[in-house]
């Protein structure tokens, strides 16, 4: 779940990048980031090698490396570029060749990629400085690709998280928005993500691709991934008890499983030919 803005603030589309003490909090516990969150799917995967001038790609916010590894299976080349030293850590521990740093500060060095892409990251990425650094790090004819899982729950599930949430964590952005549709609260950074692609003026202009799935949790699946989520990486230790206390009993209640519905959403577009690299704004 991206985590948006307290109440009050910047809209959501407009702020998660400058939240860095969220975005550099997931390598906590990196182990049980890559262990529970989802892969993406394979025709997603295949989609944009199709759609790029070649192999060799650059992960932004690669995090432990779960995208990373799945395009080096693909037959790729790839570095991965992640802020938190400890999720670039586990990363290697993977085989994953990682250089720590932001993306829009990184220096490439003169390296170019044919695909620059970010799996469940871009929100944490300026709009304006890390599409300008993509345009200038890819290849002619290169892709940037963002991606995200949005997972929907059922409307049974959604109402009862969304309760524990509200009792225990009633001043947070999971609180506020966790019974809501995730197409409707993704959709503002999604827009700024495309916003940003189109005014660099250096890309085709960006499209929304869709890759929908399913996936069936038991109890303890959904338990152990709860705490990767931004607002629970920061819950004091008594209160993550008591939420997965309480939608360890919600889902006990609903017969112990249930199946997410998965809309992979991508954003991407293409390095115009003969664009030249703009500089990366400052």
């Amino acid at each position: 779940m991206v985590t948006l803005p307290p109440s009050g603030t910047e809209p959501a589309d407009q702020s998660p990048h400058r939240a860095r003490h969220i975005a550099e909090s997931f390598g906590i516990d990196a182990a049980r980031y890559d262990r529970t969150r989802p892969a993406y799917p394979a025709a997603m995967i295949e989609r944009i090698l199709a759609a790029s001038p070649g192999t060799d790609v650059l992960d932004v916010g690669c995090g432990t490396g779960i995208a990373t590894r799945q395009f080096r299976d693909a037959g790729c080349t790839v570095l991965g570029v992640e802020p938190d030293a400890r999720m670039a850590d586990f990363a290697r521990e993977t085989g994953v060749d990682v250089e720590v740093g932001t993306f829009e500060d990184w220096d490439p060095a003169g390296r170019t990629f044919d695909a620059v892409i970010a799996g469940t990251a871009w929100h944490w990425v300026d709009p304006v400085r890390g599409t300008a650094r993509a345009a200038q790090v890819l290849r002619p004819g290169g892709r940037l690709a963002a991606f995200w899982p949005l997972a929907q729950l059922p409307p049974d599930a959604a109402a009862a998280f969304a309760a524990v949430y509200r009792r225990l964590l009633p001043d947070t952005p999971v609180a506020r928005v966790a019974d809501r549709p995730a197409l409707e609260i993704y959709q503002p950074i999604l827009d700024t993500v495309t916003k940003g692609i189109r005014e660099s003026g250096a890309f085709t202009d960006p499209e929304q691709w869709q890759f929908d799935w399913h996936r069936t949790y038991t109890r303890d699946e959904w338990l152990d991934q709860i705490p990767t989520h931004g607002t629970l990486t920061q819950a004091p230790p008594d209160t993550l008890a008591a939420v997965l206390d309480g939608i360890g009993a919600a889902i006990d209640t609903l017969g112990g499983t249930f199946t997410a519905s998965y809309a992979t959403v991508v954003v991407t577009a293409a390095l115009r030919p003969g664009r030249s690299a703009p500089a990366t704004p400052s």
